[in-house]
């Protein structure tokens, strides 16, 4: 049994993961009029994108876009890290035709 303080992620966090990597992606590409929650769920429609070579859908590169100014605090957080700055989210990110940003 492993030791619970080396657990792996579930499946769905390392999707909410990677979703929130793409969010980051598009940050230098979009104006936000107001305030967005910063949250790595919203980016689920960009997990297959992700995960595999399928091409992100629309909703998936809105998504984003509206997450963009939360991609360098997910960055810099260790626990996103890895999936947002995974090479299959630096393709979903030029896919969506959003620049990866320099943080």
């Amino acid at each position: 049994m492993a030791n619970p303080s080396h657990r792996s992620p579930s499946p769905r966090l390392l999707a909410a993961v990677l979703v929130a990597v793409l969010v980051l992606l598009s940050a230098d590409r979009v104006h936000v009029a107001e305030a967005v929650t910063c949250a790595a769920t919203e980016l689920s429609s960009c997990l297959s994108a992700i995960t595999s070579s399928a091409a992100p859908s629309a909703l998936c590169c809105s998504k984003l876009r509206e997450q963009r100014p939360c991609l360098c605090g997910y960055i810099k957080d260790p626990n996103l890290q890895q999936y947002v700055t995974s090479p299959n989210a630096k393709r979903v990110a030029r896919t969506c035709g959003v620049t990866y940003p320099t943080c």
